[in-house]
């Protein structure tokens, strides 16, 4: 585990524990979102997204219920979830034994919920409502959804400008430290609206 992630650990605890949580969360969200690359990231690190036509990399996290992050892996875009949703898991159970229950989209739901029934966790899938139309937020997974878009706040996360795909674990540590931080601290982003 590297400096990021230990101290993504330790702040993690930190806010779970002033929201009146446990420090050890018991249950998890997985997703992925695929994202465009710069022009200085190498091909071979790159694939395309054939489903939201994107040529770039895909970045696989697991929140806990707060939506802070537990693990991350970016793959090339090209990487089904299904084979990249495997090592996160991984990750989780090793490091968190408290996770007894997980959820999901339908793209998880052949290889990986075998593999989190192996390791001792119940990977629930949700799936849309094929009836409804427009953005409906779904149960759990609105929350890995919303990780995303405060990822999306810092600009260095807006597009993958990283050469290897561990510096991009990286910086998404970095940002969710950011977050986290100001959380603690109760201070507010600046914004041009303060002005």
């Amino acid at each position: 585990m590297g400096y990021f992630a230990q101290l993504t650990g330790l702040l993690r605890g930190q806010v779970r524990h002033q929201e009146g949580h446990r420090p050890e969360p018991s249950a998890c969200i997985l997703d992925s979102q695929s994202i465009k690359t710069s022009v200085d990231v190498p091909i071979s690190s790159q694939g395309t997204d054939a489903g939201k036509k994107i040529v770039g990399r895909k970045r696989n996290i697991v929140t806990d219920s707060l939506g802070l992050l537990l693990a991350v892996l970016v793959t090339a875009a090209s990487v089904q979830d299904g084979t990249a949703g495997r090592q996160p898991l991984n990750t989780v159970a090793a490091e968190h034994p408290t996770i007894a229950k997980a959820w999901a989209d339908t793209a998880y739901r052949t290889k990986v919920v075998d593999h989190a029934a192996t390791l001792g966790i119940d990977l629930e899938t949700i799936r849309r409502d094929p009836a409804t139309r427009g953005f409906v937020p779904l149960p759990r997974r609105w929350i890995v959804e919303r990780t995303f878009g405060w990822l999306m706040f810092h600009r260095r996360l807006a597009r993958d400008y990283e050469t290897l795909p561990a510096r991009s674990e990286a910086m998404i540590h970095v940002a969710m430290i950011d977050l986290m931080t100001r959380r603690l601290t109760s201070e507010n982003t600046v914004t041009w609206r303060d002005t």
